[in-house]
């Protein structure tokens, strides 16, 4: 039996993918965060299965429901916010599977940065604005930050930043950027993405902070920082060019 981290997507039920969906109606098991699950997905778990908020256990309890399932021979469908290669908290349950030899795989889900951008009609890889993107967070209640992977550090080369969980910290998220990308830096912020209730505040780094309390924003948000939020004036790219040579193009798949 296997257990299954499959990523929820960023809120909307129509967002989980294919995939995830199929196999959340196969398993007799479905592990999900409370707070972050829309109650719609839980809607394709098959009758009779055993559904299991994990909001308040702790990673102990969430692996032994994970081992007790297996042990009884089911699979078991582990949900997570987004996508599970980032800020799921799978790396600490796959070390605890791999330590009692329970089978696990990963499906891909869509993550929070990437619907928030899709809400913002925006792509964050512009031709010669900004081709790179820094997904990050801030130091808070949560585990420390490595060495060297602050704001500034990150700030200094001027790359779009993605920075999560950090809303609550708005304030020193923008004092500590503005010195590297300056007071005018078209910034956003996208909450609820996808969601009921969703908002989208688009201002500058000296504007966001106001603008975020105005909005009551305090969880569930990203905060984009970079150019490429209002690039208009840049050069097409050459994916698309009529002067690129097309003699050598490989074969659809």
């Amino acid at each position: 039996m296997t257990v299954h981290f499959i990523g929820a997507g960023p809120g909307a039920a129509d967002l989980i993918t294919v995939r995830g969906r199929d196999l959340l109606a196969a398993c007799a098991v479905c592990l999900y965060p409370g707070s972050l699950t829309p109650p719609d997905l839980l809607a394709h778990c098959p009758p009779g299965a055993r559904v299991v908020d994990t909001a308040n256990l702790s990673l102990d309890e969430i692996v032994g429901e994970l081992t007790a399932a297996h042990a009884a021979g089911h699979d078991v469908a582990r949900l997570t916010s987004g996508d599970p290669s980032l800020y799921s908290t799978v790396a600490e349950q796959m070390r605890r599977l791999d330590a009692t030899g329970v089978p696990y795989d990963v499906v891909s889900g869509v993550p929070a940065f990437a619907a928030a951008a899709a809400v913002l009609n925006r792509e964050l890889t512009v031709p010669e604005v900004g081709q790179s993107l820094v997904i990050t967070r801030v130091q808070a209640r949560s585990t420390s930050m490595p060495p060297g992977e602050d704001l500034a550090t990150f700030a200094a080369s001027g790359t779009t930043l993605a920075v999560h969980l950090a809303i609550t910290k708005i304030d020193r998220v923008a004092a500590e950027l503005i010195p590297h990308y300056g007071e005018d830096c078209p910034a956003a912020v996208v909450a609820h993405a996808s969601q009921p209730g969703e908002k989208i505040l688009r201002g500058t780094l000296a504007s966001l902070p106001a603008q975020v309390r105005e909005a009551g924003i305090g969880r569930a948000a990203v905060i984009f920082v970079g150019r490429t939020l209002a690039a208009e004036k840049f050069p097409d790219s050459f994916l698309y060019s009529a002067a690129r040579d097309r003699s050598r193009q490989p074969d659809s798949l």
